[in-house]
């Protein structure tokens, strides 16, 4: 099969090729995925460049990366099933988190993947997972969004942030994305009441507080954040990575975690909790019509280097992905 691998730590445009290989094997839990399309989220880059260094102690490799090929998110066939699945079978089309997904196969444990919803593309079901998952797990379980709050999203109008302003209304809060001013319409359009264009202005500068903000870009001090808070709102930081080779962030995170227990505000971060049970709660709201993947460009295989620099750059208006 033909795949985008990597054999050296580094930038994507440096360090992948595309080369023909084995199809992976799989075990007695996994399938074997045709995949169609392959979702390009921040992770891709963090797991391309070994970035910041602790992830590659997390078991990717040191020195090397221990796999080859890059990609997570994904959207295709069933090819075959390990001894132990059920309830898939060759043929299904599913959408999900897989093993290497820059390639024409891929291998993908059944409890991380789910049905296509049926009104998507390929291409627009392989936007979903990891980065609506992260939108999802972020408001209902962190932030407990409700009907009614005010919910500010900041970076509204990339991966996660796209489906943040759609999941916050379709949770029944009042919704304002912060962005850019070239994106001011595309969030407007996934159905923000209010949009901060932060060339222009800043989140607290009407005076307004929000009872839960969602941070996924801007690197904006804990201190600000909290002042557009209410007494007794709730801080989620997802993103606003600082490219340090260390931290790259992360610190920013850390100490709202320590801050969190001394004041009103709840501040923190979370991983998320990748499972076939939240794929299903996006698909209902997909189908319903409450949730429709923003994707920006898709990009053919041989050049997902510029499909993980597009997004990295920032100019992404919403998803980026690769189509097999």
């Amino acid at each position: 099969m033909r795949a985008m691998v990597q054999d050296t730590y580094g930038e994507a445009e440096d360090v992948l090729r595309l080369e023909e290989i084995d199809r992976p094997e799989i075990g007695d839990d996994e399938v074997l995925l045709r995949v169609h399309a392959a979702g390009v989220d921040r992770g891709v880059w963090h797991l391309t460049t070994g970035l910041p260094y602790p992830v590659r102690f997390a078991g990717y490799g040191v020195r090397t990366p221990r796999t080859r090929v890059r990609g997570r998110e994904v959207a295709g066939r069933v090819e075959a099933v390990g001894e132990r699945v059920t309830g898939l079978r060759p043929g299904d089309e599913v959408f999900g988190i897989g093993n290497g997904t820059f390639a024409e196969y891929a291998s993908a444990r059944q409890d991380l993947l789910a049905p296509k919803p049926t009104n998507l593309t390929f291409a627009q079901a392989a936007a979903v997972p990891v980065s609506a998952l992260t939108a999802l797990q972020g408001l209902r379980d962190h932030g407990r969004a409700q009907p009614g709050q005010k919910v500010l999203v900041i970076g509204a109008s990339g991966g996660v942030g796209s489906f943040a302003v759609q999941l916050a209304k379709a949770f029944g809060a009042e919704v304002t994305g912060v962005c850019s001013t070239a994106k001011t319409d595309m969030v407007q359009s996934i159905g923000a009441d209010h949009v901060i264009d932060y060339t222009r202005a800043d989140i607290a500068d009407d005076g307004q507080r929000y009872d839960v903000i969602l941070d996924t870009g801007g690197h904006r001090s804990l201190s600000h954040l909290r002042h557009a808070l209410t007494h007794r709102g709730t801080l989620v930081i997802v993103g606003s990575e600082t490219g340090g080779r260390w931290l790259g962030g992360t610190d920013r995170q850390l100490r709202a975690l320590l801050l969190s227990p001394f004041v009103g505000q709840k501040l923190g971060t979370f991983m998320a909790a990748e499972n076939a049970k939240d794929l299903i709660v996006l698909t209902e709201l997909i189908e319903s019509g409450a949730v429709t993947p923003v994707v920006d460009r898709t990009y053919p295989l041989h050049e997902t280097a510029a499909a993980i620099r597009y997004m990295t750059d920032g100019r992404a208006r919403g998803k980026v992905v690769v189509t097999i």
